[in-house]
């Protein structure tokens, strides 16, 4: 499909399915409607269990590269992180302070070396879990940006007509990097914190019952404190992707229409609200983090008051014989380390609460349903002849604010079908549904007799080639730009097509001719000569039928002519339909439909439809009376 990327589709009127206006004041005091879009809302949920699953299920595919080094580091881990206090209560008890005889420095040695052979295993162990980790991590995020992005690809024009491009551009970029933590590293620490912990748990228990009780009471406390903590968080979290959406939204309409801004001298009032907006999205983040940052406090309280009943029940038991001071040493260290997963713990939780916030946000938009989408048993389109009809076709942009008012019209193949009428009559609408970047909502779209709903998309879309008034340039060579509705076409015919639409001639005086690189939207080329590489585009995709959307409204009249005599054999065997406020231009048109208001109220050829000085007629007096005022 050529250049249907840009969209022949008008946008959403304003207010339509766009959620509840907000309030701006700029500099002047006035006071600006700006909208919070629906997905761009805080939304009360429970902690969505699912959802988490679903999102852990990204993981799935690499489990058996996964499952082994996690089983295995874990192993190791916990296994020296569990050994380590026990050694150095024995180093304590056998060879620096034993119930019986003199200290041992040769068993002091043996234990010293058996604690650095273990704290080596351990760091080497932890290198290569992180280093592996982080690598399958990569893959997985890499796999949801994919997946997201392609989604995105299959949405249909309303989806877009409701939404602004930052608000999209946040979910593809900031959210899923908020999800990099929780891939790379969060989940496999996750598992060997809770298993550390329980190993941890049971040799305090195992070594003295009642006083590992004692220093585990103050857990269920902690537990009890951060879980009130835990709801405000997710709602805090959210509302930074929300505010952190919104400012992106803003940004990229700013750059996208400075030009604008600066011929209306708004710069100020634009910097006074992104200022607005950047205050908003740094005190959600204050906000965000300050909670976040409530867990440490919590845990160290809780860790401090586990320390404080070890060291005096511990030193109680000391002198009473009960316990060993390598056993209470040994207990020290034992707690050190319950404390340091459960440190551990809080924080991921945090990053959990960052990641589901972000993840509901991702999951929403694949979840969003195309508009338009292929029938189960849809069928590819065969290769088209050209015929065209609408029957009594009925379509609205906005329920109850009907676009089109059951407009039925055919065109044979090879015809050249112009449409003409003041803007909103309908014009744009019936080429947005014939390309099927809508459906009706009554009425069907027929070619050679096929229901285009009952056809795959891309066996319809690829059989009809597209120029458009604000044409679509990509980042690249003149080369690939032509190129891009046919990848397989070779450089002869690239050149053939440019020669046909007179592009070639401006090409060649550009520095490096066809191989030319574009800025983005081709901000370096004219308007016309935007044009002439979008209908060189066109044609070497060799459609079946030709859109020309005022296709010529931007080329100076002498490219024009040209233009015109080029189409006069380039259109053979095509048929076309010609969108055109110069009217000029489709003089020589099969047939002229006139519409106004979603309805047709005339057709026929030139000259018919000036013998019967109606609506057409009209038309034509009020643009030469512009053209000679």
């Amino acid at each position: 499909m050529n250049d249907s990327r840009s969209g022949s589709g008008r946008a959403a009127a304003p207010g339509a399915d766009r959620g509840r206006p907000g309030d701006r004041t700029d500099a002047a005091g006035a006071r600006h409607e700006r909208f919070v879009y629906q997905d761009d809302v805080l939304i009360e949920k429970p902690f969505n269990w699912p959802q988490l699953v679903r999102l852990l299920g990204y993981m799935k595919p690499y489990r058996k590269q996964l499952l082994p080094v996690m089983l295995v580091t874990m192993l190791l881990g916990t296994l020296t992180r569990l050994t380590i206090p026990s050694l150095i209560a024995f180093a304590i008890d056998e060879a620096i302070a034993p119930a019986s005889g003199e200290p041992s420095l040769g068993k002091l040695y043996l234990f010293g070396a058996a604690a650095l052979a273990l704290y080596l295993i351990q760091w080497a162990t932890n290198v290569y879990r992180i280093r592996y980790t982080n690598m399958i991590g990569q893959r997985v995020i890499f796999d949801l940006r994919r997946d997201l992005f392609t989604h995105i690809q299959k949405l249909s024009f309303r989806f877009f007509d409701q939404r602004p491009v930052g608000s999209v551009l946040v979910r593809v970029t900031n959210d899923i990097n908020a999800l990099q933590e929780l891939f790379t590293n969060g989940v496999v620490n996750l598992v060997m914190d809770c298993v550390q912990l329980a190993g941890i748990a049971v040799m305090l228990l195992v070594l003295h019952f009642k006083l590992g009780l004692a220093v585990m009471i103050t857990v269920p406390l902690m537990f009890i404190v951060s879980s009130s903590l835990r709801r405000r968080i997710r709602f805090a979290w959210q509302d930074v992707r929300i505010k952190q959406s919104r400012l992106n939204a803003h940004l990229n309409e700013c750059i996208q229409g400075i030009r604008v801004t600066q011929a209306y001298v708004q710069e100020k009032a634009n910097i006074d609200y992104f200022e607005q907006m950047n205050t908003k999205n740094r005190l959600a983040w204050n906000k965000a983090s300050a909670l976040n940052q409530t867990f440490g406090p919590v845990i160290e309280v809780t860790a401090a008051v586990g320390t404080l009943i070890l060291v005096l029940y511990g030193s109680w038991l000391v002198q009473t014989g009960a316990i060993t001071v390598g056993l209470l040493v040994g207990f020290a260290n034992y707690i050190g380390n319950f404390w340091e997963p459960i440190n551990r713990l809080g924080l991921m939780y945090s990053q959990l609460l960052i990641a589901m916030a972000s993840s509901e946000r991702i999951f929403e938009l694949l979840d969003e349903k195309p508009a338009v989408a292929e029938r189960p048993n849809a069928r590819r389109m065969p290769e088209i002849r050209g015929d065209v009809t609408f029957e009594d076709v009925f379509f609205e942009y906005e329920t109850g604010r009907p676009a089109l008012r059951g407009v039925s019209l055919g065109a044979k193949a090879g015809q050249t079908i112009a449409l003409v009428g003041h803007t909103g009559s309908g014009k744009s609408t019936i080429i947005n549904l014939l390309c099927r970047f809508y459906d009706p909502v009554r009425g069907r779209v027929l070619i050679d007799g096929v229901d285009i709903r009952d056809v795959t998309l891309d066996s319809l879309r690829s059989q009809i080639g597209i120029v458009l008034q604000d044409t679509f340039i990509f980042s690249g060579t003149i080369r690939d730009n032509i190129r891009y509705g046919r990848p397989d076409a070779t450089d002869e015919e690239v050149e053939m097509a440019a020669r046909a639409v007179h592009a070639h001639d401006f090409i060649m005086k550009l520095p490096q001719g066809y191989d030319t690189e574009v800025q983005e939207r081709g901000s370096a080329l004219s308007m016309g000569q935007r044009q002439l590489i979008s209908f060189a585009r066109a044609l070497l995709a060799d459609p079946r039928i030709l859109i020309l959307d005022e296709a010529t409204a931007s080329i100076d009249t002498e490219t024009e002519r040209k233009i015109q005599e080029a189409l006069k054999t380039l259109l053979t065997g095509r048929t076309s339909f010609i969108i055109a406020h110069r009217l000029s231009t489709i003089r020589h048109a099969d047939n002229i439909i006139v519409l106004d208001h979603g309805r047709i109220v005339e057709q026929g050829t030139h000259d018919e439809l000036m013998r019967k000085r109606g609506v057409y007629f009209g038309l034509i007096e009020a643009q030469y009376r512009f053209l000679s005022a």
